[in-house]
């Protein structure tokens, strides 16, 4: 685990603490590195569907990529990270591996190119599912760097 991630975990415990002597009760939602939640609503052109996905896409500072999603209310057939800012569709980087009925992973050893890991860090990557009745991508999001 990082430095930063310790601190973020310990300033989380210590803040927890400090409410729960004071009897205040708060919570606390601390959500992971990576995080997506995948909706039809972010794909271009948008899909109304009942489908939805979430997971978590980690990439390193060594350009390494990690994770995967899992889905809901789709019957997927392929599934990827793609290069496009917010609004824009761009070709496959990546096709994840379908590992079961509702889950995709990033291939073991995967890693980006100089090129798309600056695309990453300018907000303009993405991973979307597709399926039959929506070949270009029924659910998407966007990766955060």
């Amino acid at each position: 685990m990082s430095k930063f991630r310790l601190a973020r975990v310990g300033m989380t415990m210590a803040v927890t603490a400090a409410f729960a002597l004071l009897g205040i009760h708060q919570s606390i939602a601390v959500t992971p590195e990576g995080a997506l939640t995948l909706s039809g609503n972010e794909e271009v052109p948008s899909v109304k569907t009942g489908a939805s996905g979430s997971g978590s896409i980690n990439i390193g500072a060594d350009k390494s990529v990690s994770g995967g999603v899992t889905t809901t209310g789709i019957t997927a057939t392929a599934a990827h990270i793609h290069t496009g800012a917010k609004g824009t569709n761009g070709p496959v980087i990546i096709p994840l591996t379908k590992k079961g009925d509702s889950e995709w992973t990033v291939p073991p050893g995967t890693r980006l190119t100089d090129d798309q890991y600056a695309s990453f860090k300018a907000g303009n990557l993405y991973v979307n599912v597709h399926s039959a009745a929506n070949p270009g991508g029924e659910i998407r999001a966007q990766l955060k760097p």
